[in-house]
Order: C-alpha cells, then structure tokens, then sequence
C-alpha cells in the first residue's frame, strides 16, 4: 500500500531544495539535499509532516472502504444465517487492513 504520492515528495523536496527524490523501497524515499553529492533520506520527521498534513491517499481511502463494505456485510450475514463466523472473517480482514495502513517509522 503506497502512503506516500510522489507529487508530495517531489513537491516538499521543490520547497525544500532538495533534487531527484526517488523511492528506494516500500517507504523510503531518497532525494539530494542542497550542495549535495550523495542521496540522503528524506528525514521521518519530514514524511511525518507531509502525512499529516495531505491526509490518506486514494490508495489507503479505498483499503479503508473495502474494509467498511466487508465488515457491513458481515454483519447482515451474521444476523440472517445466526452464525458469528462472518463477524469472524470480518475481524481479520479488518485486523490486516489497519495493519497495513500503519505507517511504520513515521
């Protein structure tokens, strides 16, 4: 799941005067800092700031309302078929679904 759009990072390196983000992995990005020639990362504290202040992304939005859908469903299910194992389905994907949305580091 990406948390990230890179329009945000492309954006705050602009501002910041940082050149050529990239991202190396799931959730690090890389970018040159002023008068730099190595890549840095961009620091937690930034990514943090940048979450905070876009919101989810498309990506996290549409995990959160399958997640929604499913559990409604479950619970509508459970209560025509009187069985809890909907309910129980529900809970793990929903468990996987917040884990996920966790943006670990930040």
């Amino acid at each position: 799941m990406k948390h990230f759009h890179d329009e945000w990072i492309q954006e705050w390196c602009e501002q910041n005067g940082w050149t050529e983000p990239f991202r190396e992995r799931y959730r690090y990005y890389w970018a040159f800092p002023p008068g730099a020639v190595m890549p840095e990362p961009i620091p937690q504290q930034v990514l943090r700031i940048i979450k905070t202040e876009k919101g989810l992304t498309a990506d996290e939005q549409r995990w959160l309302a399958i997640a929604g859908i499913i559990s409604a469903i479950a619970v509508v299910s459970c209560y025509f078929l009187a069985c809890p194992m909907p309910i129980v389905f529900a809970f793990a994907f929903d468990a996987i679904t917040f884990a996920l949305l966790e943006v670990e580091g930040i």
